[in-house]
């Protein structure tokens, strides 16, 4: 038996994906600020204080909302309410090229760990707080590891991921290293390490960072093709230099043909 609302939802899209998510009445569905792409004439929307869970008394939602300040979230969300007397649909979009992924946290005993910038919405009931890593490694060199979010509850809840979205179920023992900008997700039983790359000539020529994540099974990981850290460092990078390896010649003929005469 449940105690979060039970959402049905639809997944629509390919890169730039969205999810419509139908209530029924008085099911309620909430978001971050500025998810929300459309909603039925039914579904009253209204800001709350923190992420909607149950939280008793004042300070428990003081604190609830204080948490979601440290994960770099506003204080407020905000709550879809079906308040008609039929099915009623709210849809939430994609903030960049990726896709939406899923969680029935019933499946996963109740808690999921995500990236946190990855949330994009879910069913009233679901709390969204954060997860210190505790060991000192991750948090001297973690970077975008070391603060994360955790989805908490037993209804759905919806992450966003950038890029190609793979899934690891690893065994126990089982160790898989990635880049610390590629973890979108992992399950409580994960355990999550800093670990140094080592080796002079990685340290100062590899350009892939000088430390990487450790992630040990038992437990399910998700992993994007492309962390939008990475993606906006691209973009700076290219509007805001020369093409080294085209010289400085057929760097700007490069430039020109590509459309840019500056």
């Amino acid at each position: 038996m449940r105690s979060n609302h039970e959402i049905d939802y639809f997944i629509k899209g390919e890169e730039m994906q969205l999810i419509e998510i139908e209530l029924d009445p008085q099911e309620t569905a909430i978001a971050e600020a500025g998810a929300f792409m459309y909603m039925d004439q039914a579904i009253e929307m209204q800001t709350i204080f923190g992420d909607g869970s149950a939280q008793t008394g004042f300070m428990g939602k003081i604190f609830s909302a204080g948490k979601r300040l440290l994960t770099g979230e506003s204080l407020f969300m905000t709550a879809f309410t079906n308040q008609g007397f039929g099915k009623a649909r709210v849809a939430f979009a994609s903030p960049y090229p990726g896709k939406i992924i899923a969680f029935d946290l019933l499946q996963y005993n109740g808690k999921v760990i995500c990236q946190k910038d990855a949330f994009l919405c879910a069913a009233k009931g679901v709390s969204v707080g954060i997860e210190f890593q505790r060991k000192l490694g991750t948090g001297l060199f973690g970077g975008e590891g070391f603060i994360m979010q955790k989805l908490e509850g037993d209804g759905m809840a919806f992450c966003h991921a950038g890029g190609y979205i793979t899934e690891r179920t690893l065994q126990p023992g089982e160790v898989l290293r990635v880049d610390t900008g590629c973890i979108v997700a992992y399950t409580q039983d994960v355990d999550y390490d800093i670990q140094f790359v080592g080796g002079i000539k990685n340290t100062i020529f590899g350009g892939e960072g000088l430390f990487f994540a450790t992630l040990k099974g038992p437990g399910k990981v998700w992993l994007q093709s492309l962390p939008i850290s990475r993606l906006a460092g691209r973009i700076l990078a290219y509007g805001t230099t020369t093409r080294k390896e085209e010289g400085s010649i057929l760097g700007g003929l490069g430039n020109l043909l590509d459309g840019d005469g500056r």
